[in-house]
């Protein structure tokens, strides 16, 4: 049985994004992509609750629902490497347990990683995401995994200050070193708890490494989750293999799902021409740029961003533009160092431009190009993806710093949701200059910054201009005060700074105290040891005399003298033992161990107990540490961290000075490279008043099907169910009203809300039996796709000997075990036993009358299609209408779904046909 429920990105709902879905496939729960929502919404779009201070945010209910089933998923499937799919999973793989094997493409793993790691960053620049906590918490819960006694109660949740899931750096490059790539079209064959699941990756378009998931369960069926598909070919990408345009249908293997899970966001939208969309783009670019003014574009730091690259790239070479493009990202080039070593997952005009069209005369010209240029390039070889013409910058300073706020530039900045990060901080200036452009690619999640401009922006269009009419709107002239919330990090002066200083000395020197006493018990058991080893071999009256003198030496020596004897006595009567380069203090503090009985009648005392022998002489202790022993199968463990530290210290004993110097001197150089001090900063947030004088213009360029593709497509794979989610309610019922016009269109269609659940097919029982030798040398199998299926009538025994029941013919069960037959009481007569059905063979598998036309051409037999649901083979399908010809002509009808109809005369031509049409089909005889 299949359960589907919505985390988020539900259908019929006012949020499509973040995407979250969970599927349970009879006992195996899988989560379909882990995307994060924008965590800096517009104050315009957030509700303080009544009697807080602290905002609520709508992505509390999906987190608080991913947080309670991430420690239950056993497998995770990302289809996408954009925030939306694959944002929050670092997060969750590192503080709520989410350590599922999870499964993905290369470039969804690369590309994902860079779009985390540039929001993550973006984030911690300017808001406290209360890391301090939520590392505190982590250890603690480590803390209390690792003890002996198991909680009653699991740990306390202790979320960030502002409630945003904000992973560290550290935290994603675990996360996605953690994830297993794919090829497409590679099937995986899962073990463990997922056993007898496959899941098999093929291309669905839209980002690099765009995945269709598919996962087949033998008791459930295939299962095809299929969001963010655009079967158009781009420039750096192909189409989706789910509409082969050559063959003009489905891809064969993805056709006739018994599940479809797809997204129905843009059902409602026609989206224009792309060479209509190209043009306006750069008509608006080159208009802008001749008349001394600068635009704005805001991008995504991974995926979309790559066709922008590419069209701009090849539009200034081809138009010889001066201009520069700017990239405003932390993370630009590692994400193109990224694309050029993942060439062969490109497709479109990219890897024809990459191979070179210049000829083979050309070749050394483009080395020595290639050699001018930086190693990463030179290693890389990917010519379209050069970018001559582009720069990056890590913040909006460091571009006013090498181009002037008046030079006309083109101003690629990171997030595309203008809701921090230099976007923002650049959209705060730029937007107050008259007839500076600010070009919007994408619509932006709901909330932010860059959907209200897309807003105002569609409000201002006549209403067969608006943007999901087929229609290039026209640019807006904008105007008014617009209040931003700015958040910024600056460095601490005065009375702060040094008010900072002063705790973070205390802080130090408290850590340094702990760290002291965590030294010295060690050394104080490790001491403690030694001596019990040491003593065991004297006598007891030596062992008084000793501690005696000891004690006597702790009255009477109170300057040090009489510890530094002690130290050299303890050093002489162990001289057997190695010296293990302790020396001062902490030699003192390791011989001074105060694990010792003292003896003398001031420190006697008796037990309540009696025994035998009168009262039991107790000796009074102080400080007493117990050192419990461990002890395995094989006897005492070994701790083997203490002898790594001896060791250690053995080995730099060894080493000469020279070489010890420079061991010290390069790791402090490693240090001093690796650790940049960042001066003492705190966070400000500010109201700033821009006054709107810029132009605005929105032209789609996100590279998704539109609502006629999705007409097409979703009708032509043909689902036997279907599952909508990611649509707004509009969406949603014109695509469920799309589908009920067609007659072979299935009806069950369902659109869950967010938590809601729904259940698909039937609860099935598997039990795992051995069929025996005897029964399985008179089976006759059938292959059908990668399983082979017989018919089998037999009777289940339990042997004592085996845990796995056994399925033996009826004939070989022993008389002593057949039950005995009641004598009859009436005699026979003919006819009085009820009639009985006898086992019919069946034939698995979907009759294609195309295919069956093939089959017979290549066996010399003729066939035609006639109608809808016909063939006719033989003499017929040439025309000829004479008796003769009926005689040896043979007719193919699919009446039914499973049914089929062969018409004709006995001969030669109907038992090929016969046998072509048994052939297509997997014959389980009874």
């Amino acid at each position: 049985m299949i359960t589907f429920t919505p985390l988020s990105g539900a259908a019929r709902s006012s949020q499509t994004k973040p995407l979250a879905y969970l599927l349970q496939v009879d006992d195996v729960r899988i989560l379909l992509d882990c995307g994060s929502p924008d965590w800096a919404p517009e104050p315009a779009h957030t509700i303080i609750p009544d009697g807080s201070e602290e905002p609520s945010y709508h992505w509390e209910t999906y987190c608080n629902s991913l947080r309670d089933a991430a420690p239950t998923i056993d497998l995770v499937l990302l289809s996408h490497g954009d925030l939306a799919h694959t944002g929050l999973y670092p997060y969750a793989y590192s503080r709520w347990g989410l350590r599922a094997p999870t499964y993905t493409t290369l470039p969804v793993q690369a590309m994902g990683r860079i779009a985390v790691s540039e929001d993550v960053e973006g984030i911690r620049d300017e808001e406290d995401v209360g890391e301090e906590d939520e590392a505190k918490v982590k250890t603690e819960n480590d803390n209390m995994e690792l003890a002996d006694e198991p909680a009653s109660t699991p740990p306390p949740k202790k979320e960030g200050k502002k409630g945003k899931y904000v992973a560290t750096l550290t935290e994603v490059q675990d996360a996605f070193d953690s994830i297993n790539t794919l090829r497409y079209s590679q099937p995986t064959h899962l073990q463990g708890k997922c056993q007898g699941l496959t899941i098999i990756p093929f291309n669905a378009g839209h980002t690099l490494g765009g995945t269709i998931w598919k996962i087949r369960s033998p008791s459930s069926g295939t299962i095809l989750y299929a969001v963010n598909v655009n079967h158009m070919k781009e420039r750096h990408l192909d189409g989706t293999v789910l509409m082969r345009q050559a063959a003009g249908g489905v891809f064969e293997p993805l056709a006739r799902p018994d599940l479809l899970i797809t997204d129905a966001d843009r059902t409602s939208v026609i989206t224009s021409r792309r060479k209509d969309r190209d043009t306006a783009l750069l008509d608006a670019i080159t208009s802008t740029l001749s008349s001394r003014f600068s635009l704005l574009m805001p991008c995504d730091a991974s995926t979309r961003v790559l066709e922008l690259l590419v069209l701009l790239d090849q539009h200034w070479n081809y138009s010889r533009l001066r201009y520069p493009i700017c990239l405003l990202s932390r993370s630009g080039r590692e994400m193109l160092t990224f694309v050029r070593s993942m060439m062969e997952w490109l497709g479109g005009t990219v890897s024809k431009e990459d191979v070179g069209e210049e000829g083979t005369g050309n070749r050394q010209a483009n080395k020595r190009k290639r050699n001018d240029d930086d190693g990463d390039d030179e290693a890389l070889g990917a010519f379209a993806l050069r970018f001559k013409h582009l720069e990056f910058f890590p913040n909006p300073q460091a571009l006013l710093q090498t181009y002037s706020s008046k030079d006309p530039k083109l101003i690629l900045a990171v997030p595309a949701s203008l809701s921090h990060g230099p976007s923002r901080n650049l959209f705060a200036d730029f937007a107050a200059v008259p007839d500076n452009v600010v070009l919007l690619t994408g619509r932006s999640e709901e909330g932010t910054l860059g959907r209200d401009l897309f807003e105002k922006w569609d409000d201002s269009q006549r209403p067969d201009d608006k943007w999901d009419r087929g229609k290039i709107g026209s640019n807006i002239m904008m105007d008014g005060v617009l209040k931003l919330r700015m958040n910024h990090k600056v460095p601490l002066q005065g009375a702060e700074l040094e008010a900072h200083q002063e705790k973070e000395r205390a802080a130090k020197e408290k850590e340094a105290a702990h760290q002291a006493a965590i030294t010295r018990n060690q050394r104080m058991l490790e001491a403690d040891e030694d001596d019990s080893e040491s003593d065991s071999d004297s006598d007891s009256d030596a062992d008084e005399d000793e501690v005696r003198q000891a004690l006597e030496g702790d009255l009477m020596d109170t300057n040090g003298d009489g510890g530094e004897e002690r130290v050299r006595r303890k050093a002489d009567k162990g001289g057997g033992d190695v010296d293990w380069g302790i020396d001062g203090d902490e030699g003192l503090t390791k011989q001074l161990s105060y694990d010792i009985y003292i003896k003398g009648n001031v420190s006697k005392s008796t037990s309540f107990f009696k025994s035998a022998g009168g009262h039991t002489t107790r000796f009074r202790m102080f400080p007493y540490v117990e050192k419990k022993r461990r002890v395995d199968k094989y006897g005492e463990t070994i701790d083997v961290g203490m002898w790594l530290r001896k060791g250690k210290v053995l080995e730099e004993d060894a080493e000469t000075d020279e070489a010890k110097s420079y061991r010290l001197r390069s790791l402090a150089e490693e240090d001093a490279r690796k650790a940049i001090p960042e001066p003492p900063s705190k966070f400000v947030t500010s109201e700033v008043e821009v006054q709107l004088a810029c132009r605005l213009l929105f032209i789609d360029m996100e590279g998704l099907n539109d609502g006629r593709a999705v007409k097409t497509i979703v009708p032509q794979v043909n689902p036997r169910k279907m599952i909508i989610v990611h649509a707004p309610s509009s969406a949603t019922n014109t695509l469920i009203e799309s589908c009920a016009n067609i007659r072979s269109m299935t009806k069950d269609i369902f659109a869950p809300a967010v938590g809601e659940s729904v259940q698909i097919g039937q609860q099935t029982n598997s039990f795992s039996i051995s069929i025996s030798d005897e029964l399985l040398a008179t089976l006759k199998m059938s292959r059908f796709e990668d399983n082979e299926v017989g018919y089998v009538t037999g009777r289940i025994v339990a042997h004592a000997n085996s845990t796995i029941p056994v399925l033996e013919p009826t004939l070989a069960i022993p008389v002593s075990e057949r039950a005995v037959a009641k004598p009859l009481t009436k005699s026979k007569v003919l006819g009085a036993r009820p009639p009985v059905k006898l086992p019919h063979s069946t034939m698995i598998g979907e009759l294609k009358l195309t295919v069956l036309k093939a089959r017979l051409a290549a066996v010399g037999v003729q066939a035609e299609l006639v109608g809808e649901g016909v063939l006719i083979c033989g003499v017929g399908a040439k025309g000829q209408m004479a008796s003769e010809a009926l005689e040896e002509t043979v007719a193919v009808r699919k009446t039914a779904m499973g049914k089929v109809e062969i018409e004709g005369t006995v001969s030669e031509v109907y038992y090929t046909v016969r046998h072509e049409v048994y052939n297509l089909h997997a014959l389980v005889a009874a």
